[in-house]
């Protein structure tokens, strides 16, 4: 049986934790492997589905994801802003939704696919020799893989589309409400502290989720069964965050209480600032003021009211435009390089295991010294100063082993160093503004950069004749507005801080 004094030893030996903080961050971290493993059991399938359709097709399949945000960043923003419906469970809920979804894609794909049949289910032999006759189809490059889409039927390419949009949606959804708990239980000391641990249970899933589906390439479709089950488990986890209870009889401790806190308890501030995060009811008036179907539009107010959201909008917009354009680069070269559908899973699943094992060795060891004594400032400086130098290392070795390269090193530095930093930045905002707004910037201004950067991609790649050399030199300006974006923001964030240590004492 596991304990909790086996598990703070644990976690004492990658970063300094407090006793009643053990379970919270043990169950963050775990719902963090959880998610990313789903995500990235399913990232390469979705990948190759999209290649299959054309890289030409691909910009457009950015901008259908704009669209279907659209809609869903508002839908999700009502959900945690129910005032029958604990935040927890509202993330349940979501975690569940998204499990569900992906075995109904399941049966989409293997219905859309000629190749693929239902297996019979009445031995595991039937199944094997299913898996070997897909195998044998996927082997032909030219077979039913062609980026012609005449050569499909509009129920192939409507699944493999809708399935793009939806894993998209997905990976910001998910991951989004899981920061935006982990941060509401946090201040910006124990975020500093922690986030990088956190943020090391995502990479271990990411780490996990494609190694599992390099040597499972075989399986194809099925491998969303095996991410829905993620998804399950992401649910179980994420209902013991900020649960420290060894004993029924104790009382639920909010991780956000310092010591300094628990003593002042008494000051009707104090506690109005650190409700249980499991309250119903909201912290701000918005709520009580206007018709539920308004509250759709509350994230999009608080942004549009706070001089400092609209920077980290701004921020992550950037980051999202610049994050983009690599990512068409990498696919662009893996088109070119590996001809099966199979290969191609394989590959894409390749490079995120090997990504993965740089960030998880960088947050496990650095983050938390980093944030700690550089600040804020240079984390949210480091990636878009990256992004600059790998930007011009393209331009000049526009070559296969570049882009890898370049794509390794800025993943390491975002996610070790800027990502846990982008958290931090909501750790000295109301409870309205980190589930409402913090939803709404992570969901849509993401793919509104998504967008925009395929949108950029898709000019340059067709009046530069697809040279990459040429198009990478055009991130350069965005890359310099996105450092100089980040060195404002991370001053603003100290001051905002120390304003709120100053408060509180």
């Amino acid at each position: 049986m596991i304990t909790r004094s086996t598990i703070q030893s644990f976690l004492s030996i990658f970063l300094t934790i407090h006793p009643h903080e053990t379970i919270t961050v043990f169950y963050s971290t775990s719902s963090f492997f959880f998610v990313l493993s789903a995500y990235f059991v399913v990232l390469p399938l979705r990948d190759e589905g999209a290649i299959s359709l054309g890289i030409e097709n691909i910009p457009g399949l950015f901008l259908g994801s704009l669209l279907l945000t659209l809609v869903a960043a508002p839908l999700s923003t009502l959900l945690f802003s129910l005032p029958f419906l604990p935040k927890p469970k509202a993330l349940v809920l979501i975690y569940r939704f998204f499990s569900a979804s992906l075995v109904l894609f399941f049966v989409l794909w293997v219905l859309s696919s000629p190749e693929n049949t239902f297996p019979d289910f009445r031995g595991f032999l039937s199944l094997q020799s299913t898996i070997k006759e897909d195998l044998k189809v996927e082997m032909q490059p030219d077979s039913k893989h062609s980026a012609d889409w005449g050569k499909h039927s509009w129920f192939f390419i409507s699944v493999r589309i809708g399935f793009f949009l939806w894993v998209a949606l997905l990976n910001l959804i998910t991951i989004s409400s899981t920061w935006a708990r982990v941060a509401d239980v946090m201040d910006n000391e124990s975020g500093s502290r922690l986030f990088g641990f956190i943020g090391a249970g995502a990479t271990f899933g990411q780490l996990f989720g494609s190694l599992f589906a390099t040597g499972m390439a075989w399986l194809g479709p099925y491998l969303l069964l095996f991410a829905s089950l993620m998804m399950e488990f992401a649910a179980q986890s994420s209902k013991r965050i900020n649960k420290d209870v060894p004993d029924p009889s104790e009382e639920l401790i909010p991780l956000r209480k310092s010591e300094v806190d628990q003593k002042n308890e008494t000051n009707e501030g104090d506690i109005s600032d650190r409700k249980d995060f499991s309250a119903t009811a909201p912290s701000s008036t918005v709520d009580s003021t206007k018709p539920r179907f308004w509250a759709l539009l509350d994230g999009f107010w608080l942004i549009w009211s706070s001089n400092y959201l609209l920077c980290v909008s701004l921020f992550l917009w950037l980051s999202a435009v610049t994050s983009s354009f690599f990512y068409f680069q990498k696919v662009t070269v893996i088109a070119s390089t590996a001809t099966t559908p199979t290969g191609r899973r394989r590959l894409f699943a390749q490079i995120n295991s090997f990504i993965a094992v740089f960030i998880l060795a960088g947050q496990l060891t650095l983050t938390g010294r980093i944030l700690t004594v550089a600040g804020i400032t240079i984390a949210l400086c480091s990636a878009p100063f990256t992004a600059f130098l790998n930007s011009i290392a393209i331009a000049v070795w526009p070559t296969y082993l570049a882009v890898a390269v370049s794509e390794t090193i800025r993943k390491v530095v975002t996610y070790v160093v800027t990502r846990p930093g982008r958290e931090l930045l909501f750790t000295v905002v109301s409870q309205d503004e980190k589930y409402k707004a913090k939803v709404c910037i992570d969901v849509l201004v993401q793919r509104f950069g998504d967008a925009t950067a395929a949108g950029m991609y898709k000019l340059l790649h067709s009046t530069l004749d697809g040279k990459i050399t040429h198009i990478s030199l055009y991130a350069l300006p965005v890359c310099i507005l996105w450092l100089v974006t980040g060195f404002h923001l991370g001053r603003q964030q100290t001051q905002l801080a120390k304003s709120q240590i100053l408060s509180v004492s």
